[in-house]
C-alpha cells in the first residue's frame, strides 16, 4: 500500500496563514502581540505582589522576634513567650521553651541559623519562618523564631493572577478590535483605489490624493503602470495592424502569380511566374525573420553577453554580400581593434541589416567604419544616396516605416527597427544622420566588452 504524503504542519500553518486576507492578518499578530505582552507583565506583576507580600511578614515577623528577645534577655523563661507563633530553640535547632519539635528540616534550620526567612508546607499550608539571637541572663545563646501562616496572601495572589490574565485577555481582545477598525479604516482607501483602476477605461488615470503619503506614492506607480499598458496596447495594435497589411501584399501577390498560372498554363508564363513566385516567398520570409527576432527582442529572453570583435564581424558581414560592378562598393575603415558586449548572431543580424538597408540606397559606395570611443563602440555606416530627411531621422527606427518606399527596391521597414531593438537590449543607442557625401548615415553605440 503507497502512502500519501501530508503536508507537515509547519507548511500547513503557513499556508492557512498565507490564505488569509491581510486584514485578519494585521489583526491576529497584533492581538496575539498584546496577549503575550500583557501576560509577561501580569505575572511580572505577580510576581513583584508576591515578593512584596513576603518582605511585608519578614519585616513583621523579625520585629515581634526582637522584641521577644528583648524580653527574654530580661529573664523572662522561654516557656512563658512561647505560642503557637513563638518558638525559642538553641543554636542547634532543638526546642529551649519545652515546646515540640519544629516541623523544619534541618537545612532550613540552617537557614534560620544564619538569619534567612524560611517558606515551608505547601501552597495550602505555606508559613514564613523568621529567627533573631537572644541572650539569656546566664549568658547562653537562643534563637527566637517566630512564624505566621501565608494562605491568605496565596489566596489573594492566586485571585490577583487569575484576574489579571482575564484582564490580559479582555484587554488582547480589545486592542485587536481596535487593529480591526484602524486596518478597515486604513485599507478603505486602498479598496477604492483598486475598484476605481479596475473600472477605469484606457486613457484614463487615478486621481492622486493631495497628501503625500503611501497612498499617494501608490496611485503614482499605478498610473504609470497603465501609462506602460496603454503604451504597449497602442504599440501592439499598431504592430498587429502593420504586420497583417504588410504581409498582405506579398501574400496576395504570390495567390495572384499562382491563380494566373493556373488559368493559363503556358510554359513561358509558367517560369516567370515561379521566379515571381520565388521573390515574393524571399520576401515574406525575409519579413517573418525580422518579426521572430524583434518578438524575441521585445521578450527579453535574450542569452548572456559575451566580446565580440566587432572589427572581424563586420568584415564578415561585407564578405557576405556579392561584389560586383552593379552594386555599389563597400568599404571598411577600422584602425583598431574593437570588442562589444553582445552576441555574434546580434552583431551579425545589426550589420547585415545596416550594409543591406545603405546598398539598397547608395550610387556607388558604402563606408563602414569601426571607432573605439571609451567606453562605447561606434559602428557607424554611410552611403552616398538621397539621405533621410531631417524630420524622419527619429521615426526610421519604428516598425514598418518607410521614408522613400518607391527607392531602394521597397523594404519592409523593418531592418531598422530590429537594429535598433537589438543594441538598445545590451544597453547601446542608435541614431540617424547625414553623411558628409549627403546620404544617410547610421551610428551605433555598442558598450565595450
Amino acid at each position: 500500500m503507497i502512502g500519501i504524503p501530508t503536508a507537515a504542519p509547519g507548511s500547513r500553518l503557513r499556508q492557512w496563514w498565507s490564505r488569509r486576507p491581510l486584514r485578519a492578518r494585521i489583526t491576529i499578530a497584533v492581538g496575539l502581540v498584546s496577549l503575550i505582552v500583557l501576560l509577561a507583565l501580569s505575572r511580572l506583576g505577580v510576581v513583584f505582589l508576591y515578593g512584596a507580600v513576603l518582605d511585608a511578614a519578614d519585616a513583621e515577623l523579625r520585629v515581634q522576634a526582637v522584641t521577644v528577645s528583648v524580653r527574654i534577655a530580661g529573664g523572662t523563661p522561654a516557656s512563658e513567650v512561647r505560642n503557637s507563633q513563638i518558638r525559642v530553640v538553641d543554636n542547634a535547632g532543638a526546642p529551649v521553651d519545652d515546646g515540640p519539635a519544629l516541623p523544619l528540616t534541618p537545612a532550613e534550620l540552617r537557614r534560620l541559623a544564619a538569619g534567612e526567612s524560611v517558606l515551608s508546607g505547601r501552597l495550602q499550608e505555606l508559613r514564613i519562618w523568621v529567627a533573631v539571637p537572644a541572650v539569656a541572663l546566664d549568658g547562653s545563646t537562643r534563637r527566637v523564631v517566630v512564624t505566621a501562616d501565608l494562605v491568605g496572601a496565596v489566596t489573594l495572589l492566586g485571585r490577583a493572577a487569575i484576574a489579571s490574565i482575564i484582564g490580559a485577555v479582555l484587554a488582547s481582545v480589545v486592542v485587536a478590535l481596535a487593529a480591526w477598525i484602524a486596518t478597515r479604516a486604513a485599507l478603505r482607501p486602498v479598496d477604492r483605489m483598486r475598484l476605481a483602476a479596475a473600472a477605469l477605461p484606457p486613457g484614463e488615470r487615478l486621481p492622486v490624493p493631495t497628501a503625500r503619503d503611501e497612498l499617494r506614492g501608490l496611485a503614482e506607480e499605478i498610473n504609470r503602470l497603465l501609462a506602460r499598458r496603454d503604451d504597449a496596447v497602442t504599440r501592439l495594435e499598431r504592430f498587429t495592424g502593420d504586420a497583417a497589411h504588410e504581409l498582405r501584399s506579398p501574400v496576395a501577390a504570390i495567390r495572384a502569380q499562382a491563380e494566373v498560372a493556373v488559368a493559363h498554363p503556358d510554359p513561358e508564363l509558367t517560369s516567370e511566374t515561379l521566379r515571381a513566385v520565388v521573390d515574393e516567398s524571399a520576401r515574406l520570409t525575409s519579413m517573418l525573420s525580422d518579426l521572430l527576432a524583434l518578438t524575441r527582442a521585445d521578450s527579453g529572453q535574450r542569452p548572456p553577453a559575451v566580446p565580440v570583435d566587432l572589427v572581424a564581424a563586420a568584415g564578415a558581414a561585407i564578405a557576405r554580400f556579392p561584389d560586383s560592378t552593379d552594386h555599389p562598393v563597400l568599404q571598411l575603415a577600422a584602425p583598431t581593434p574593437a570588442q562589444v558586449s553582445a552576441t555574434p548572431s546580434e552583431v551579425a543580424l545589426v550589420l547585415d541589416n545596416l550594409i543591406g538597408n545603405a546598398l539598397r540606397f547608395a550610387r556607388s559606395v558604402v563606408r563602414v567604419a569601426v571607432l573605439p570611443a571609451g567606453q562605447w563602440v561606434r559602428l557607424i555606416v554611410e552611403d552616398d544616396g538621397p539621405g533621410i530627411p531631417e524630420e524622419d531621422r527619429r521615426r526610421v527606427f519604428d516598425r514598418f516605416v518607410r521614408v522613400s518606399p518607391e527607392v531602394g527596391g521597397g523594404g519592409a521597414g523593418l531592418g531598422l527597427a530590429l537594429v535598433a531593438a537589438l543594441v538598445q537590449a545590451r544597453g547601446g543607442t542608435a541614431t540617424a544622420g547625414a553623411a558628409p557625401s549627403g546620404g544617410a548615415r547610421i551610428e551605433v553605440r555598442w558598450p565595450v566588452a
